[in-house]
């Protein structure tokens, strides 16, 4: 029996899984990221559960056939580097795949990948967008993003970095506009990321405006969607305004990669899918008010939750 381990580093936790020869998830860990370690050290503790996973597989009398990891930013794939990590930024520009060769003497295979990409492919494979030929794989939570799948391939782009649809600029007024740390404002991601709108509410509260949201979270700094999305639920209207500027601004994100690729099956996955119709109703409205091309378009949403990542990682090995 082969085996396969997939990781999905994030910006707040990373899980590690070994896989069977048919991508089937036989055990799993998750561990805290910690964002003030250097690359070296980041991925001196990888290496640790790498060397741990790999005597595991060992003891099931198998073959430990290689490691696919996927990062929160921006990657050379070809080289497996990474560029960008806006969550973890000590961790930007370095070199994952040579490290790691190196710690661990070339014994087996290191892929790395953007973790939109390693989502794409999991639920093309074996999630919402079997049987699909093209797919749009947008992950809506602490950021937003694009994988795709193009053809019945996973397209990178020239660089590796194709995808990173939520850093393309919305027209936005200035009272609007608020800095990303892709280095930009006004872009998607710094309008209807999970992220972005906690930042966006605080504001409004901070000039004044009224709202459940501080008594609900204990404090205007430990405000989250999650307590947005249970204030919309009790009708407060800084927290309806507040999913109603995010319902806005991904239907705009979603029709306007719609328009540029023309791919008819978009799946969701991600901690905003939480919000449900309140969210993603009024965002599909949004967005047919736009669609008058006569093609039908279908919104989906993940059918492997939060391991489509994990799985997705371990799919760059075969």
């Amino acid at each position: 029996m082969n085996y396969y381990m997939g990781i999905d580093i994030g910006g707040t936790k990373s899980a590690y899984g070994l896989f069977d020869e048919e991508m089937q998830l036989i055990y799993k860990e998750t561990l805290p990221s910690d964002e003030t370690l250097s690359g070296e050290e980041f991925f001196g503790r990888a290496e640790e559960q790498i060397r741990r996973f790999a005597a595991r597989a060992d003891s099931l009398g198998g073959t430990f056939c290689g490691v696919g990891i996927g990062v929160p930013g921006f990657v050379d794939f070809d080289r497996g580097k990474v560029g960008r990590i806006p969550s973890l930024p000590k961790l930007d520009g370095f070199a994952v795949a040579d490290f790691l060769r190196g710690r661990l003497g070339g014994a087996f295979p290191i892929l790395v990948d953007n973790d939109g990409h390693c989502g794409a492919l999991a639920e093309y494979r074996q999630g919402a967008g079997r049987g699909k030929r093209n797919m749009l794989y947008c992950p809506v939570s602490t950021g937003i993003s694009t994988g795709m799948i193009l053809d019945g391939k996973l397209f990178r782009g020239s660089n590796g970095a194709s995808g990173e649809s939520g850093h393309m600029l919305a027209a936005v007024s200035g009272k609007e506009r608020l800095s990303c740390m892709c280095g930009n404002s006004g872009c998607f991601n710094s309008l209807c990321s999970g992220k972005a709108i906690v930042s966006h509410v605080r504001r409004w509260l901070d000039a004044g405006e009224k709202s459940i949201l501080p008594e609900l979270a204990g404090g205007t700094d430990r405000i989250t969607a999650r307590q947005i999305n249970e204030a919309c639920e009790k009708g407060d209207a800084l927290a309806i305004r507040a999913v109603d500027q995010m319902a806005h601004y991904m239907a705009m994100w979603i029709f306007n990669v719609y328009m540029l690729l023309n791919v008819d099956c978009i799946v969701f996955s991600g901690g905003l899918l939480a919000m449900g119709e309140k969210l993603f109703g009024k965002m599909r409205e949004e967005f047919e008010s736009y669609h008058t091309n006569g093609f039908p378009v279908e919104f989906k949403f993940t059918e492997l939750g939060e391991d489509s990542g994990l799985i997705g990682a371990a799919c760059l090995l075969c």
